[in-house]
């Protein structure tokens, strides 16, 4: 994804064998479509990984083991991965796409490249029947938020025409800019709120990054609460430093899981924190705080 997260998959432990695996019971999900458009009564959130937490496993050995311990998906991949996972019967949520951290939709220069190229990358994510496709704002570069709110709004609004068309949901990440991405501009909810509002689609919303938003912002499970309607997915991470979300760290998972389900949110919460432990069994522990 980036230089700061290539250098932190140095802290993975080594891998585990399958069997050895704990078993967590897995949440009801429809492999390969798109979480459903409303709230099932009862129902709950499924459960996802982010892939370049797990970078030294093999694709193929990490879906064998997300599946059994209870995953519906791996994300962040790119379309050569994407046969990969769904063989295991799993889905990619959250789909790269072609813009970068550093560059992303907040320059006009960028547009002309990254345009077109996310509307493939739709159109390939409707194909492979995958239900959303993450984008970044960029780096402010010395431009105020305000010119890169309208500058996305510009590239976003040629592009969400297609993914209505697609059923495909467009999601850009809030990021902290004070520990890892430097600079980055979408880096609080209320700039991608009204970002979100100035595009005016269903189809455009928000990756509300736990460990990120909780950097910049806290408070998070309020914060959740005020802005489900424009939040599309969740990843998580242990703060401080981006571990597992044990007691180890200042979050209580658990209860934010229990809040996100209660505002009726129905698609994916990602585990995206770099296990000092056995990854698999760090992650299984994850998966059962967030079971709710």
């Amino acid at each position: 994804m980036d230089i700061t997260r290539r250098d932190a998959l140095k802290a993975l432990a080594g891998t585990a064998a399958l069997a050895a695996l704990p078993r967590v019971k897995a949440q009801e999900s429809t492999p390969m479509a798109n979480p459903p458009a409303s709230p099932e009564p009862g129902g709950s959130f499924s459960h996802s990984a982010c892939r370049w937490c797990y970078q030294k496993i093999p694709l193929d050995d990490l879906a064998q083991a997300a599946k059994r311990i209870g995953l519906s998906s791996i994300e962040l991949l790119d379309p050569p991965d994407w046969p990969v996972v769904q063989k295991h019967g799993l889905t990619c949520a959250m789909a790269n796409g072609v813009t970068r951290i550093p560059e992303g939709l907040n320059r006009l220069e960028h547009h002309a490249i990254m345009v077109p190229g996310m509307i493939d990358r739709i159109q390939a994510c409707a194909t492979a029947g995958l239900p959303n496709v993450i984008c970044f704002s960029g780096n402010r570069g010395g431009m105020d938020d305000e010119q890169g709110l309208a500058n996305c709004a510009v590239a976003l609004r040629q592009i969400v025409g297609e993914a209505e068309k697609r059923r495909v949901t467009v999601c850009m990440e809030l990021l902290n800019s004070k520990v890892n991405h430097k600079d980055y501009m979408c880096d609080h909810t209320a700039w991608g709120v009204e970002l979100v509002k100035r595009v005016g689609s269903d189809r455009f919303k928000l990756l509300y990054d736990i460990y990120h938003m909780q950097i910049m912002e806290g408070d998070v499970v309020r914060t959740i609460q005020d802005n489900k309607e424009y939040i599309a997915h969740f990843h998580t991470g242990g703060v401080p430093g981006r571990h597992e979300i044990d007691a180890t760290q200042e979050l209580n998972y658990a209860m934010i899981a229990r809040a996100i389900k209660e505002t009726g949110y129905r698609g994916y919460v990602a585990q995206e924190f770099i296990p000092l432990r056995d990854p698999f069994t760090s992650l299984a522990e994850a998966v059962a705080i967030c079971t709710v």
